[in-house]
């Protein structure tokens, strides 16, 4: 059977934000939320190139940072899709897309001889592409993590526990960065997996004060000063903030500070006019039960995926 000229798809790469913000506005601004992560990442790499820093190069990644718009065959843009992630095996992150635009960029990648080690975001279009990739390499794909999108356009606000919520400074840097790093392995051991501290978002105590400098971190502190809890709210980008990480030490859990927390700052993203949307692992039924319980609501199932080489006899 010939194909559907109709389906046929054209892959437009970028290698900074700018235009690629430029070309693919129109979309990010029609979904904004299933567009957050792509549109929060780039404008924050825009605002890291206009600074004179590049955490790209500290990666050391064998391969360019892109990023990608997929256009339908009468030239419009239906999807998206990056590469820059700043830590192994730098999984790519995309929007939903069709089953023939995922096996295109597949091919694509191959047949630059760009390995891609992982494929994140929208289903069914990211388990595509990392199907489709181990397919071209004669690897193996694995589902490391399951994970949902949620947003809330209303919220119920719990009652505040104990102590204050105040945003961090850059005193608290070193422990701003511990505490990215805990929420990524801690998170691994509530899921069921055996933890992996390479995994998550790259952090540095520049890219951590870059993130207090800018007011995102917020914690909360007990009536005696200790700090006990750690929640981040991303800057809007077309009008969407994101919450996260959401982190709380063992020894303060159980006291309603994450959910009193994260609450409150989606009341005042709210209130201040943006939408408020977070992620959660599927395969963390306490954090799933908090956020419905605070009043949000599932917008879209995303996965993690990795292609593994094939092993060698």
């Amino acid at each position: 059977m010939e194909p559907d000229p109709d389906d046929a798809v054209t892959l437009q790469f970028f290698d900074a934000p700018e235009p690629f913000l430029d070309a693919a506005g129109g979309l990010l601004a029609a979904q904004p939320v299933l567009g957050s992560v792509i549109a929060s990442v780039s404008e924050r790499v825009q605002r890291e190139l206009a600074e004179g820093r590049d955490s790209w190069a500290e990666a050391a990644a064998p391969f360019p940072r892109w990023w990608l718009v997929v256009r339908d065959s009468s030239g419009a843009a239906v999807s998206a899709a990056m590469r820059t992630a700043t830590f192994k095996p730098y999984p790519t992150f995309a929007l939903p897309m069709t089953e023939v635009a995922a096996r295109a960029l597949a091919a694509t990648l191959h047949e630059r001889g760009e390995l891609l080690g992982g494929a994140n975001g929208a289903l069914p279009g990211a388990e595509v592409l990392a199907r489709a990739t181990a397919e071209l390499t004669g690897g193996e794909m694995v589902t490391d993590k399951a994970t949902r999108l949620w947003e809330a356009t209303s919220v119920d606000v719990p009652p505040a526990p104990e102590g204050r919520l105040r945003q961090a400074t850059e005193d608290d840097a070193e422990l701003v960065l511990a505490w990215f790093t805990a929420f990524h392995e801690e998170a691994d051991e509530q899921a069921g997996r055996e933890p992996d501290p390479h995994s998550g978002e790259h952090n540095t105590l520049d890219s951590a004060l870059v993130r207090i400098r800018e007011g995102v971190e917020w914690l909360w502190e007990m009536p005696d000063g200790e700090v006990a809890h750690l929640s981040g709210v991303s800057l809007p980008s077309y009008g969407v903030s994101r919450v996260g990480p959401v982190y709380t030490p063992k020894e303060f859990r159980g006291r309603g500070i994450a959910s009193y927390v994260v609450g409150e700052l989606t009341h005042r993203g709210l209130d201040a006019g943006h939408r408020m949307c977070l992620f959660t692992d599927q395969a963390n039924p306490t954090s799933n039960k908090i956020y419905a319980s605070l009043g949000y609501e599932p917008v879209v199932d995303m996965a993690e995926h990795l292609v593994r080489a094939p092993t060698t006899p």
